[in-house]
C-alpha cells in the first residue's frame, strides 16, 4: 500500500508538487530563469553574465529599485483591477483601457480645474482617475446586464476605444499650441505634479498601490461586503438564493476595478509625465492582469507578483544593452514565468 505513494514521492523529487502554492511559485521562477538561460546561451550569449549585470543594476543598485518601484505603481493598481472583480467571478481584461480614461480625467483636472495647491488638487486628480476608470468598466458591466455581453470580450476590445479616445484629445482640443506640433497637452502646473522622492523618477505615487493593496485586503477579507462578493463569486445562485444583491455585487466590484486601475493613469500622469500624450501605457494593464493572476488575485500575494514582474520589465532595457538583445526577448521571460508558475499550481492541484 505504500508503494504508490513513494512512487509518486520519487516521481515529483525535483519539484514538489505537494508544496505550499508559494514555494511552487519560486520553483516556477527558478525554472523559468534556468529556461531563459538556456535561451541566452542557444544564441550565443553567457547566461551567467547576463543575469551578474541584471542583479547589479537592478536589485543591488538604488537606481535600479526606483525604477522597479516606478513600474510596481501601474502594475499592482492594474492587478487590483482584476483582482478585485473576480471575487464576483468577473474577468476584467481592460485595466488598460481604463489607466487611460483615468489619465484623461485627471488630466482634464489638472489643465481646467485652476486649482492651485497640491492638497487640494492631487486629492481631486486621484478621484477623477477613480471615476474616469470606473466609468470605463462600467460600459463593460452595463453591457453584461443589458444585453448579455461576455464582459472579457467587452472589456478587452474597449481597450483600444480608450486609447483612440484619448488620442482624440491629444491631437485635438487638448494639443499644447506652444508643443512645436507634437501631440502632448502642455505641462501640468507643480500643484497636479506628485513630488518625487529623492533623485530618482520615483514619486509619492507609491502611496496608492499600498493603500490601495490594504484597503482592497480588508474589505474583501475582513467586512461583510467581501464576504458576500466571495459568496457570488463561490456560487452565484447560491448567493441569490441567500438573499444577497447579485447583480449589486457585480456592478460595485467592477467600477471598484476599474476605478483602481484609472488611479494608475492618475499616477503616471501625475507622477511621470507630467501631461497627457499617447502611449502613456506601456502594456502595464496587460502586465497587471498577469501579476493578478499569477497572485492567484490575492491582493498581498500580487505585491511580490508586481515586484518579480517590474524587475524582469526594467531588467529588458538592460538586456537589449549588456546582451545586445531585442526588446522582444523580455516578454520571452514574461511568457516562462507564467507557464511555468501557473503549470506548476494546476499540477499541484490535479495531484492525488
Amino acid at each position: 500500500m505504500q508503494f504508490p505513494a513513494a512512487l509518486r514521492r520519487a516521481q515529483s523529487s525535483a519539484i514538489n508538487l505537494t508544496a505550499p502554492p508559494i514555494a511552487r511559485s519560486v520553483a516556477g521562477i527558478a525554472l523559468a530563469l534556468v529556461s531563459f538561460g538556456a535561451f541566452l546561451l542557444v544564441i550565443g550569449r553567457n547566461p551567467l553574465s547576463a543575469y551578474a549585470t541584471l542583479f547589479t543594476n537592478t536589485l543591488a543598485s538604488p537606481s535600479g529599485l526606483s525604477e522597479v518601484a516606478v513600474f510596481m505603481i501601474p502594475f499592482v493598481l492594474t492587478g487590483l483591477a482584476a483582482a478585485v472583480p473576480a471575487r464576483v467571478g468577473l474577468i476584467n481584461v481592460g485595466g488598460e483601457g481604463q489607466l487611460y480614461l483615468g489619465a484623461w480625467a485627471a488630466t482634464g483636472i489638472a489643465l481646467f480645474s485652476g486649482i492651485g495647491t497640491p492638497w487640494l488638487m492631487l486629492p481631486l486628480m486621484v478621484l477623477a482617475g477613480f471615476a474616469g476608470g470606473a466609468a470605463w468598466a462600467g460600459i463593460a458591466i452595463l453591457l453584461r446586464r443589458w444585453r448579455n455581453v461576455n464582459e472579457v470580450i467587452c472589456t478587452l476590445l474597449l481597450n483600444f476605444v480608450a486609447i483612440l479616445f484619448v488620442n482624440i484629445f491629444v491631437f485635438g482640443p487638448w494639443k499644447n499650441t506652444g508643443g512645436y506640433g507634437y501631440p502632448y497637452t502642455a505641462d501640468f502646473s507643480p500643484a497636479a505634479i506628485l513630488p518625487a522622492l529623492g533623485d530618482f523618477r520615483l514619486h509619492w505615487g507609491l502611496v496608492l498601490p499600498l493603500l490601495g493593496v490594504v484597503v482592497c485586503y480588508v474589505v474583501i477579507n475582513h467586512t461583510r461586503w467581501g464576504y458576500n462578493m466571495r459568496a457570488v463569486g463561490g456560487n452565484v445562485e447560491a448567493a441569490r438564493r441567500r438573499g444577497i444583491g447579485v447583480g449589486k455585487y457585480l456592478l460595485l466590484a467592477m467600477l471598484a476595478g476599474g476605478g483602481l486601475a484609472g488611479i494608475a493613469g492618475m499616477s503616471e500622469v501625475a507622477g511621470i509625465q507630467h501631461h497627457l500624450r499617447p502611449g502613456i501605457s506601456s502594456e502595464f494593464g496587460y502586465l497587471g492582469f498577469l501579476a493578478s493572476w499569477l497572485a492567484g488575485h490575492n491582493p498581498l500575494a500580487l505585491l511580490g507578483t508586481a515586484f518579480l514582474l517590474a524587475a524582469i520589465f526594467v531588467a529588458g532595457d538592460l538586456l537589449q544593452i549588456s546582451a545586445g538583445l531585442p526588446s522582444a526577448a523580455i516578454f520571452i521571460l514574461i511568457g516562462l514565468v507564467l507557464f511555468m508558475v501557473l503549470g506548476l499550481k494546476s499540477r499541484g492541484r490535479a495531484q492525488p
